[in-house]
């Protein structure tokens, strides 16, 4: 199908059986504020759906790992930082690939959408291998650097040589949900991660509570829904029209694509890896303080990351908008992207926060019912969402900028803001003053640091009067 805009032909994406055009969202044409919602509210329920099964994995290990039940829950998050670094710098080089198929979208370049499209693929699943062997040589010596205490370490280590194997087709996942949100349907890979999840669950309850697996069936169920997901998406990119349709046999690298979503993608993927990287230091410090702050902190990182995944989900919304309308040479419309997504992410993201510290300590007594775990993951709720107000700041402003295809300043500056001031703060501040409270206090300075850089780099840089469309 195509629309008209002046005297040029922009393709949509009216696809087979139903693909692709019911979902897609227009992001040229129109109001932007419901649209936003549109988008942003399936990448929030994503996230969130996401991160519920995995803490439902964190529920069954803690309910279901007979005597070992604290130390199975503190395995599991003695690796979540690890897994968040690998993961997070592969999502960020996928929203690379978002925005150079949003933006050739933009362009009517139909061509630059069907190389982009299959050099991710095929970028998602090298990448994937890659990082599985990297992690498998290097498991025992990072989860040594982490203090992981002697009645966790075996638990963790096993936890984690499984969790690996299942590196290729996690990243793939994301690829093509990636693919599919540079089009405006969010709708999809929600869907797909829902039927993957609920598959979780059950071969999670299987293995852990059936067979008696502990970490190692949390673990292999995680892989095998993985598989599940990013196969089904695959199927659904294979049978869909273009612009995102994947012919198999033309999956290749194109060497333009991989150089235009390098460099969007490779400063975003290390600037969402230095969150982790900076996390993991700042995780070590916190296994020093015992098996009972390990399991009280990973079950409030469980429940945290829903705020964040509202948060997060605009300024998605606000790259990809981005992405399309300066490809579309309405640079004008850009602006009205950042102010509105800016408005509506305060607002809901205000509502999320409010909703989990009405009821954080009953959520935390899902994972942990220690009375003083509770009272510790409560201490780290309480401390990260003030960081949040710092967090929605930087993030909108990395994702506009990254729509401009700007990539390489907000990780810098993200580097320096956050990598910085944890480590440092780990090194100089926590030696004297060993307790979590003093730990959870770098999470709303460093953020604080980054905004205030991130936000002068956009004053700065004011990407909406300096690059005017192509």
């Amino acid at each position: 199908m195509v629309a008209v805009e002046g005297e040029r032909a922009v393709e949509t994406t009216d696809g087979k059986n139903g693909q692709g055009g019911k979902s897609a969202i227009d992001m040229l044409h129109g109001p932007i504020w419901n649209r936003v919602l549109m988008f942003a509210l399936p990448v929030a329920a994503t996230g969130i759906l996401e991160q519920l099964f995995n803490a439902t994995g964190v529920a069954i290990v803690g309910n279901f790992s007979g005597g070992e039940d604290t130390q199975a829950v503190a395995a599991v998050g003695a690796n979540s930082f690890i897994v968040m670094l690998v993961i997070n710098f592969f999502i960020g080089v996928s929203l690379g690939a978002n925005v150079v198929i949003a933006n050739a979208i933009g362009r009517g370049s139909m061509d630059g959408v069907r190389k982009a499209v299959h050099t991710a693929i095929v970028m998602a699943v090298a990448g994937g291998v890659a990082a599985l062997v990297i992690g498998e040589l290097g498991a025992t010596a990072i989860l040594g650097m982490l203090n992981v205490p002697a009645d966790v370490y075996p638990l963790a280590l096993l936890y984690l040589r499984i969790y690996l194997i299942g590196l290729p087709v996690i990243l793939l996942y994301n690829f093509e949900a990636a693919i599919f949100r540079s089009v405006g349907d969010t709708a999809t890979p929600l869907k797909v991660l829902a039927m993957a999840g609920v598959l979780n669950v059950a071969l999670g309850l299987t293995f852990t509570a059936g067979l008696n697996m502990s970490v190692a069936g949390v673990a292999t169920a995680t892989v095998l829904s993985n598989a599940f997901g990013s196969l089904v998406l695959l199927r659904l990119l294979v049978r869909t029209d273009a612009p995102i349709h994947v012919d198999l046999r033309e999956l290749r690298v194109d060497m333009m694509a991989m150089r235009s979503i390098l460099r969007i993608g490779l400063p975003a993927g290390i600037q969402g890896a230095v969150f982790a990287f900076a996390n993991v230091i700042i995780q070590g410090a916190i296994n020093s303080l015992g098996t009972t702050v390990i399991a009280a902190s990973s079950a409030a990182f469980n429940i945290e990351v829903f705020a964040y995944q509202v948060l997060n989900s605009f300024a998605q919304a606000c790259s990809t908008f981005t992405g399309q309308n300066y490809g579309a040479r309405q640079v004008g419309r850009c602006r009205r992207v950042l102010a509105i997504c800016y408005l509506e992410d305060v607002v809901a993201t205000a509502a999320a926060i409010t909703l989990v510290l009405l009821f954080g300590r009953s959520l935390l007594m899902i994972f942990v019912h220690d009375p003083e775990a509770v009272d510790i993951g409560y201490i780290r709720l309480t401390m990260v969402f003030i960081g949040y107000i710092f967090s929605m700041a930087y993030e909108m402003a990395s994702g506009y900028l990254r729509g401009f295809g700007i990539s390489l300043v907000p990780a810098l500056l993200t580097v320096l803001g956050v990598c910085g001031t944890r480590i440092g703060w780990v090194m100089l501040v926590f030696p004297s003053h060993r307790s979590f409270e003093s730990i959870m206090l770098v999470y709303p300075i460093s953020l604080a640091v980054t905004a205030a850089l991130v936000l002068g780099s956009l004053i700065v840089y004011l990407p909406s009067r300096r690059m005017p469309a192509r």
